[in-house]
């Protein structure tokens, strides 16, 4: 996994584990990899991964079977992605509206591209 130096390593592991999650390779109430397997499937010290895995936990997205291992919480795609849209409304939307407005686009417009958007992707709106 390439690390950008930005944001702390752990965090990265998060996000791609969020991603994964999202993406259905674990599924609701699925099994984690173990910490050094993930550890090395990503090349980093277990230690990191653990420290992703507790902050995981403690944000309701994944639990611990004591002896068993980690486990996707049944709700943890909702969770997901309301803590990204939070985040990004919180962290990034000014900076992109902003950014819309300084090149003197409408809402009209941004519509328009983001209908482009999903449909040159294939996604749908929910």
């Amino acid at each position: 996994m390439d690390f950008n130096e930005n944001k702390p390593i752990y965090l990265q592991i998060t996000d791609g584990i969020m991603d994964e999650i999202l993406g259905g390779v674990y599924p609701p109430e699925g099994r984690l990899l173990s910490v050094r397997e993930y550890a090395a499937k990503v090349e980093v010290n277990a230690n990191t991964v653990m420290r992703s895995y507790d902050w995981l936990q403690q944000q309701g997205i994944i639990f611990n079977k004591r002896g068993i291992g980690f486990f996707v919480m049944p709700d943890a795609g909702k969770k997901i992605i309301e803590m990204r849209k939070t985040v990004f409304f919180q962290e990034e939307a000014t900076y992109f509206f902003g950014r819309l407005s300084s090149f003197g686009m409408t809402p009209e417009d941004v519509a328009a591209l983001y209908s482009d958007f999903l449909s040159a992707t294939g996604r749908t709106y929910k």
